[in-house]
């Protein structure tokens, strides 16, 4: 646990300060798989409570990255979406992380100790879904 820890860490590191933070970036990572939600769902798959959500949220609107809208279902519910600007800002986020992160393990490891590695991500994501 210590090591995925560390190495999340690591990541966000490498990212540029003028980049999505953590929270900013999971919440378009769960916007742009899960679609448009409200902010009560957005928080529930986030595990946070609705409160915590609100002042980020207000940045990532201001930023262009999420806009709030009317649920198309039931027009008195809000639901809030990724722009195409918060797709782009999380596609360049999520690049940048994967050539770090590849370079880190081609510097590093050898060929074996990176299938090894592979294999152990993907039995990582098969616990967390």
């Amino acid at each position: 646990m210590r090591a995925a820890m560390r190495l999340a860490r690591r990541l966000r590191q490498s990212a540029p300060s003028t980049e999505l933070t953590g929270g900013g970036l999971g919440l378009l990572v769960t916007l742009s798989q899960g679609g448009p939600m409200s902010a009560a769902a957005l928080a529930r798959c986030e595990g946070l409570q609705p409160q915590s959500l609100s002042r980020l949220l207000a940045r990532m609107e201001r930023d262009g990255l999420i806009e709030r809208k009317a649920d198309v279902a039931d027009r008195r519910r809000g639901v809030i979406a990724v722009t195409r600007r918060g797709l782009e800002a999380l596609n360049g986020a999520m690049s940048q992380r994967r050539r770090w992160l590849s370079a880190v393990m081609t510097d590093r490891l050898n060929e074996q100790e990176r299938s090894i590695l592979l294999q152990a991500a993907e039995l990582m994501l098969r616990i967390a879904s």
